[in-house]
């Protein structure tokens, strides 16, 4: 106990004097009835601060805990932040906008990170990298150890959001979901982070990606949890939804547009064939092409414009940073402009409908000859759906652009 006592007050000393000079490093710890843990997290930390003589502070940012994990905390010398919102972007946010350090380690309470491995992201915030990202992941150096990732996470989830954060974003990282990193605090100003949920940390990394902020990675030991009473906060299916969910807003353009284009363009070559009938070989295209051809027109073009509300949305609330080539397509195409094309398609397929209707009035309104009427109602009725498509979607958009605080 003496020994205990002991180090508690080196820890508070060494932070009241780190006070009189600038505070180096922040070490902010979301916390959510983590009272079993969190002594441990923070007796580590304290360790690693003390022993490699670095002027530092520790934030535990409490969401809202019902048990003892506050008062845990401050008997460790923490200092505790308060956060009301619920939710681990908002725990985070709220830590690293209160914490002093130029440079920034976050890490989860669960005792499942060795804090006395962040002096290996210090030195790499010390040689210029904006963001330190710790591995956990044999592919970037990391280990696990025996039932501390479960089967899932380890082969499946995390290894196909950091492929796709890699091959998406040309993010350098092998371990999206690793929790402990670390970062300066200008960085993350810049980055203007607005994920209050689990895709706080992949927000992070996709930004950052995406700015050309200089990012590394870090080696470290991912140990069994260290929680017994409660089961971990991270939900499986839901949590990993979500992170795909983020992923999609803020994929790059050819994700959508190069299947959306050959879907159309599939389109496009079935009305070349259908149209005139075309016998090739043994296969002749007639009316039943034409409702193919105009169901891939249909979907690539609803495909195309989910890309363009993806992003209107992405970059509009912060998502992603500004992106001059989509502010060139408004500059070309916008409401009044989208409006008018709507017209015209709408006026082409109103004209080929009545031709259609006007072929059933002439044989008054009996029997018709389905496959030459069937060449006027299809391209007629998608025309109309492009128009519909066309007039709304011009709207959302212009709506999802509109300045606003």
């Amino acid at each position: 106990m003496q020994d205990y006592g002991k180090l508690v007050a080196q820890t508070k000393l060494m932070q009241t004097e780190d006070q009189t000079e600038a505070t180096e490093v922040s070490v902010v710890i979301p916390c959510l009835n983590e009272a079993e843990t969190l002594g441990r997290c923070i007796e580590k930390a304290s360790q690693a601060l003390r022993e490699h003589r670095v002027a530092g502070e520790i934030v535990v940012a409490d969401n809202g805990s019902t048990d003892l994990s506050r008062t845990v905390a401050e008997r460790h010398g923490a200092r505790v932040i308060a956060v009301r919102e619920p939710g681990y972007g908002n725990a985070l946010m709220a830590g690293i906008g209160a914490a002093q350090g130029c440079f920034v380690i976050i890490g989860d309470a669960d005792d499942s990170y060795d804090f006395r491995e962040i002096p290996k992201l210090i030195t790499k915030l010390r040689e210029g990298f904006d963001l330190v990202q710790g591995c956990r992941l044999p592919a970037g150096g990391g280990s696990i150890r025996p039932g501390a990732m479960p089967f899932l996470h380890r082969w499946i989830g995390n290894p196909f959001f950091s492929l796709l954060a890699r091959k998406w974003f040309h993010a350098p990282i092998n371990d999206v979901y690793c929790g402990l990193r670390g970062f300066t605090k200008t960085m993350y100003q810049r980055l203007d982070l607005r994920c209050t949920g689990m895709e706080f940390a992949t927000e992070m990394i996709i930004k950052a990606s995406l700015r050309g902020e200089r990012i590394a990675e870090v080696p470290i030991t991912l140990h069994r949890d260290g929680r017994t009473i409660h089961a971990p906060h991270l939900k499986t299916f839901r949590d990993g939804w979500r992170t795909f969910r983020y992923f999609l807003l803020c994929s790059p353009r050819w994700l959508f547009l190069v299947p959306s284009a050959a879907f159309i363009a599939c389109g496009v070559l079935g009305y070349l064939v259908a149209m005139p009938g075309l016998r090739i070989g043994h296969s002749t295209f007639d009316a039943h092409t034409l409702l193919f051809a105009s169901l891939a027109i249909l979907c690539g073009y609803q495909w195309i414009l989910f890309a363009i509300f993806a992003q209107t949305f992405a970059v509009t609330e912060g998502f992603l940073p500004p992106d001059r080539k989509l502010e060139r397509f408004f500059e070309l195409v916008n409401l009044e402009r989208g409006l008018f094309l709507a017209a015209l398609a709408l006026l082409a397929g109103g004209a080929l409908l009545l031709a259609a209707v006007r072929q059933w009035w002439l044989v008054d309104f009996g029997n018709l000859d389905y496959a030459r009427t069937m060449r006027l109602v299809v391209p007629g009725a998608t025309l109309v759906a492009l128009a519909f498509q066309t007039a709304f979607s011009s709207f959302f958009v212009s709506i999802l652009g509109m300045r606003r605080k």
